[in-house]
């Protein structure tokens, strides 16, 4: 994981003054380190059944899609507004820098007994406790991230909601 965080790039004040984004491209683009994070980020949920791997737009789906093939699992987009054809659920969203929504089809999860929710990053948790609400409670095994900011306490913010696993693979404090 070292290996991972050190090609990680914090860009200081994007998307506003006073953030520092994790760049996380650098990750994705290298072969190597991409195949080794899908790899850690699926070896964590290997024992658990998922039916479903459900991930948020849009970075959340670099690694939500792969790792829902390596458990040969179904993968249900969580979407911005507007970007789904048909009827949906609508969660509103707090992020660090803003606030937005996010929707999934109303039938998502009709016969779906195991999901395990995936993103990119994990800082106030705002993004995975909207994600946890737009999912029937008792099917949520867990909730994967690539990158966690714990000093944001998101994994608590979580934890005060469900007591499903939070696995993050790098962690800065």
């Amino acid at each position: 994981m070292k290996k991972i965080k050190e090609e990680i790039i914090e860009v200081q004040d994007y998307p506003i003054k006073g953030i520092g984004f994790k760049d996380l491209t650098p990750v994705w683009k290298n072969q190597v380190l991409f195949n080794e994070l899908i790899n850690e980020m699926t070896e964590t949920w290997g024992g658990f059944k998922i039916d479903m791997v459900a991930s948020i737009e849009s970075r959340g789906f670099i690694v939500g899609a792969p790792i829902a093939y390596k458990l040969n699992a179904g993968f249900i987009p969580l979407r911005k507004p507007n970007k789904l054809p048909r009827e949906v659920y609508t969660q509103h969203v707090k992020l660090e820098y803003g606030e937005t929504e996010i929707q999934v089809h109303k039938d998502a999860f009709d016969g779906v007994e195991n999901v395990l929710i995936v993103d990119d990053l994990l800082a106030t948790g705002g993004t995975a406790i909207a994600a946890h609400r737009l999912i029937p409670k008792d099917i949520v095994v867990g909730f994967g991230f690539m990158v966690e900011l714990s000093k944001l306490n998101g994994r608590k913010k979580i934890e005060e909601i469900s007591d499903a696993k939070i696995e993050s693979l790098v962690i800065y404090d």
